[in-house]
């Protein structure tokens, strides 16, 4: 049963009555002198077509005036349609129990519905007071019998929140602890992830969310993350954000889930905050805490490119074992939000200068033309398509220079031996096969325009 069906039938049975004593009520009285259930009025109006509202004159909001809800009792407003098998429901906002009773000093405007008082039925507490939300959820006689926490925070979650409480599952509500983060974390839904959406839209947000889910949205932040989006910003968020400590890790990990839902956090932490002690934090703390500044990743970059750039002075075989200290430090980037998002390409291209290091470590040039053949076939081929992933890698200038640097201080060499080694073999004991010189000559006077020639051998 939903909670919003518990309420409807709470507010139907109050017009029970016992035949044998009583007359049957006329209607069913509903004050509300704080005006604590007037948000979710017209939630219940789509439940209730007999459910009316003491108000300014607006027949198709069920809402009128003290004489006009009287003939709405009486059904005598063809406009009121209700139910043969229901009483007429009369909501009473900013009115009390107590202000029907004292008709001598009852409102001239609330007058014609005092009478109402003896013919009809009041939902009410056990002991006539009017409901409120809280003691509906709380209370044992008459109400839900709900364990809700009684701190004025939890009261105005609950003001905020209760429209969405209405259609929760009243057994799954029941032996469980109704504080303010829970009725807070109704409207929010999921507070990580509304939390990174506030980042990445800054006021946007704020507006989209309306003044409700906006203040649960501030108080389920302050209550689990000891933050305060109100007071502190989005900047401030942002670094945190960036040093992912203590709560914040949890945070920082649903980013990096799916950074790309995020477009602006990047650029905000680079344009709008500064790191700890500046570029000093890097060296100072543990990369894992670094990596989430996307500051940290640029001064990688730029670092690894002057590394690359200086391998064009150093010999081959140098060349490859700095490539492969490189990978070392600078290959678990590639496992970054940066690499996702596309701001550490020469680290996905040292991944394919590593594995060129490697396989230029292992000249093609001992052997037969047939051993040779065999060595390119089990490994030989991994420099060429390494070379071509590398620089597939890169689209700044800068980095595709850097890149092209690397290949020629490992793979020309070992290309230029490879291939100077098989032009000697070739010399002495020719193509395997032999050459085939005693193929049909074919002018190209012979054949017609638009034609073409296919040679199979």
């Amino acid at each position: 049963m939903r909670l919003i069906d518990a309420l409807l039938h709470s507010i139907r049975s109050s017009a029970v009555y016992n035949p044998e004593s009583q007359a049957a009520p006329a209607c069913i009285l509903w004050p509300d002198h704080g005006h604590q259930w007037q948000t979710v009025i017209p939630r219940l109006q789509e439940e209730l077509p007999e459910l009316f509202i003491l108000g300014d004159y607006c027949p198709q909001e069920r809402t009128g005036p003290a004489i006009w809800l009287r003939c709405v009792v009486a059904r005598t407003v063809d406009d009121a349609k209700i139910p043969v098998d229901r009483l007429p429901i009369i909501y009473l906002p900013g009115i009390s129990r107590q202000d029907l009773r004292a008709v001598e000093s009852c409102p001239e405007n609330l007058k014609p519905l005092a009478e109402l008082q003896y013919r009809g039925a009041f939902w009410s507490q056990i002991n006539t007071k009017d409901w409120t939300l809280l003691m509906f959820l709380r209370s044992d006689q008459g109400g839900l019998g709900l364990d809700v926490a009684q701190d004025s925070e939890t009261k105005n979650a609950i003001q905020i929140a209760f429209y969405r409480l209405l259609d929760e599952d009243l057994d799954l509500l029941r032996g469980k602890r109704l504080d303010k983060d829970y009725f807070n974390t109704l409207l929010t839904g999921d507070p990580v992830r509304d939390l990174l959406q506030w980042l990445d839209q800054g006021e946007d947000f704020k507006i989209k969310r309306g003044e409700n889910e906006w203040k649960a949205f501030v108080e389920v932040s302050k209550s689990q993350l000891g933050f305060n989006p109100e007071d502190e910003g989005t900047i401030s968020g942002a670094s945190k954000l960036a040093s992912h400590e203590g709560p914040w890790i949890s945070i920082w990990e649903r980013f990096c889930e799916a950074p790309k839902r995020y477009p602006n956090i990047p650029n905000l932490i680079r344009e709008k905050c500064k790191p700890p002690k500046g570029k000093l934090f890097w060296h100072n703390t543990g990369e894992s805490l670094a990596e989430g500044w996307p500051q940290w990743n640029e001064d990688q970059e730029n670092a690894l490119r002057k590394e690359l750039e200086i391998l064009g002075s150093l010999p081959p075989h140098e060349a490859r074992k700095k490539i492969q200290d490189l990978e070392k430090q600078h290959g678990p980037r590639r496992r970054l939000v940066w690499a996702e998002l596309g701001e550490s390409s020469l680290s996905r291209a040292l991944e394919h200068l590593s594995i060129l290091a490697n396989a230029t470590a292992h000249p093609l040039a001992a052997g037969t033309i047939e051993e040779i053949a065999a060595a390119y076939q089990s490994f030989g081929w991994t420099a060429d398509d390494a070379v071509i992933r590398a620089l597939a890698s890169t689209k700044k200038p800068d980095d595709l220079e850097a890149v092209k640097t690397a290949i020629r201080a490992v793979y020309l060499p070992w290309a230029e031996e490879s291939a100077r080694y098989l032009q000697r073999l070739v010399e002495v004991s020719g193509y395997p096969g032999g050459n085939k010189s005693a193929g049909r000559r074919i002018s190209n006077r012979s054949l017609e325009d638009g034609s073409c020639m296919l040679f199979v051998d």
